[in-house]
């Protein structure tokens, strides 16, 4: 018999040392100040955002591993310690080549092991809500900008960046210990009470590796899918400041008071759509979500109102937030809990790839164009349908294969 264990404190406690690690995502507002107090371009500071995200799928794989051998509390309180560290010490940088290597390398890593045992981990212990767990897990991640930018703000204002950057890296590693006190390891083939009738009458879980994995068209078909999920949310993500001032004619002000509520749905959004997943499935909540992406972009073209501009940043919050809080539950639906750190750190890299693409075309496409963002909005729209379409393929593949399933 599984020994029972209160799975809610370890989703409780994995949210909450990803609400520390997703404060990477609040650098813009360290950006700036960085550069004056130190005499660096922001090209030379911004690079350190570049290599943080470049490393992602490398501990997000190696986490992975770990968490696959039952050692997930290990990934997770080394991978928050790092990022804690790495953070401090980027108080202390005084060339580009140390905040590469403090916020760039140590925070960067960090954030990737931290992520993938807290992800991993936590849907083990809920396959009875797998989309839910998802979502929270990966709302921590997306929320923690929301607190983590106006105390920032706070503490540069009151002692400059470079301690901001300290008492923060402290305050992380604080939080991370306390938080990893609560973490505990998902048996294998754990099952909740009064999941155990519905866990008998389920088909068997067939548990694949990942070299077994990328041989299979599903696995190609969830990388392309996640890519072009999040393609335009990361578009959006990084621009929506400048979209706002020089399309709708917002203030700076006003234009940060809606990334906040862009950041919020993002948030939101990794809740309710893992949450309707659990009950729609996860390959016809893609489909809303997809259709979505491409109704809010159209709004940003169609409407030259605040109110257009308010809608379509919240959809396009809300599905980008979906994407993340979706596609975990579906590589495990797929490959099975016992390889899920690895399979997903793979998978992960269509992500990573839509990162590193999708913020440069949009500015560079912007540039081109005077600030307008219309001709990068019209791609994305374009990459929305072809979504759909791959989401339909995917679900017509997996309808085949239960058929020959059932012949055989």
């Amino acid at each position: 018999m599984t020994k029972e264990i209160n799975r809610w404190a370890v989703l409780i406690a994995s949210m909450g040392v990803l609400l520390c690690t997703g404060a990477v995502y609040a650098f813009s507002v360290f950006a700036g100040p960085l550069s004056t107090t130190q005499g660096w371009s922001m090209s030379e500071v911004m690079m350190a955002f570049t290599i943080n995200a470049a490393i992602g799928p490398i501990p997000t794989i190696l986490g992975g591993i770990l968490t696959d051998k039952g050692k997930a509390n290990w990934a997770i309180l080394v991978g928050g310690l790092l990022f804690g560290v790495g953070f401090m010490l980027t108080g202390f940088a005084t060339t580009p080549a140390m905040l590469y290597f403090t916020y760039g390398i140590l925070a960067g890593l960090g954030q990737g092991f931290a992520y993938s045992g807290c992800l991993s981990n936590t849907i083990r212990l809920f396959p009875d809500k797998r989309g839910l767990a998802s979502g929270l897990i990966t709302a921590g991640m997306g929320g923690a900008t929301i607190i983590a930018a106006p105390v920032a703000n706070i503490l540069i204002q009151g002692s400059g960046v470079l301690n901001a950057f300290k008492v923060m890296g402290i305050a992380y590693i604080v939080v991370v210990i306390v938080c990893s006190l609560f973490i505990r390891v998902a048996p294998a083939g754990y099952v909740p009470k009064g999941f155990v009738a519905a866990q008998n009458q389920a088909a068997p879980v067939v548990n694949v590796p990942w070299t077994g994995m990328i041989r299979t068209v599903t696995f190609y078909l969830i990388l392309l899918m996640l890519g072009i999920g999040a393609f335009s949310g990361l578009m959006i993500a990084s621009n929506a400041s400048l979209i706002g001032q020089n399309m709708f004619g917002l203030s700076a002000a006003a234009a940060a008071g809606y990334v906040s509520i862009y950041s919020l749905s993002n948030c939101l959004g990794r809740v309710i759509w893992g949450a309707v997943s659990d009950r729609l499935g996860r390959s016809n909540t893609l489909m809303i979500i997809y259709a979505v992406i491409a109704i809010s972009l159209f709004a940003l073209v169609v409407f030259e109102s605040v109110a257009g501009f308010a809608l379509g940043i919240i959809g396009l919050g809300l599905c980008f937030g979906g994407t993340m809080g979706v596609f975990p539950p579906l590589v495990m639906g797929n490959f099975g809990p016992k390889n899920q750190g690895v399979n997903y750190g793979i998978v992960f890299i269509g992500y990573s790839t839509a990162a590193f693409f999708a913020p440069k075309l949009a500015v560079q496409m912007a540039g081109q164009n005077g600030g307008d963002f219309t001709q990068a909005f019209y791609i994305a729209i374009a990459l929305a349908a072809v979504g759909l379409i791959l989401d339909i393929v995917y679900k017509a593949h997996e309808k085949s294969k239960s058929v020959q399933k059932e012949l055989a």
